[in-house]
């Protein structure tokens, strides 16, 4: 199955640079190429992608506001292209439900790797940039996200699972540390998302290092 992915990016250089390396890559293909948020809704309702990878900040409608309409018609999901100075842009697209955030300067074959894990419905978060996006939302002036309420509905394995999410953790990763087999974390992600009335795994993630988690000892 080849993962289809739309590139936008206001800069003609740094979309071709991306497209190159994922055209390159065994199982992607680039389907198309947008330089703002409007064309890559527009290509996006067309073309339907399997991931769209998404700068921040682009003319007329930015990447948040095409994250957010994308997610709300299901389209594709969405890999927010950012710079390491994370600010309120990259707190707005969590919201939206992006499935991850990249930095630009991310290497050819991480790239390639947080594509695939996208569209098999992981999400790429590094665990330096949870710290950031933690940092940002205690220091911004903007009210954080609501505090969610289903932390108490979690049983023990889904918050060992929840734990590590906020890890940056994949499901093969989970499923090794926690001796479960890898459909079962699956099971448990898509219920602990449910019970906290959030959208994606990075929200989780947030949630997960906001609620203090320790990741589980393995048993």
């Amino acid at each position: 199955m080849t993962i289809e992915v739309l590139v936008a990016d206001d800069h003609a250089a740094v979309r071709s640079g991306l497209a190159l390396i994922l055209d390159n890559a065994d199982g992607v293909e680039v389907v198309g190429e947008a330089a703002d948020g409007a064309e890559a809704i527009r290509l996006a309702r067309v073309l339907r992608p399997d991931v769209t990878l998404m700068d921040v900040r682009m003319p007329g409608v930015d990447g948040i506001a095409a994250t957010r309409a994308l997610l709300a018609e299901e389209l594709c999901e969405v890999l927010v292209l950012t710079t390491f100075d994370l600010d309120e842009y990259v707190y707005a697209a969590l919201r939206a439900g992006a499935a991850g955030f990249l930095l630009k300067s991310v290497e050819a074959p991480r790239l390639v790797e947080a594509v695939l894990l996208v569209a098999a419905g992981e999400g790429v978060l590094a665990p330096q940039i949870t710290r950031k996006l933690i940092r940002a939302f205690a220091e911004t002036e903007q009210p954080g996200p609501e505090p969610p309420t289903g932390l108490d509905e979690l049983t023990e394995r889904e918050r060992d699972v929840l734990a590590c999410l906020g890890r940056g953790l994949s499901n093969a990763q989970i499923a090794a540390r926690l001796f479960i087999m890898e459909t079962t974390v699956k099971t448990h992600v898509s219920r602990i998302l449910a019970k906290l009335q959030i959208r994606s795994r990075v929200q989780a993630a947030i949630v997960a290092q906001e609620a203090g988690f320790a990741p589980p000892d393995v048993r």
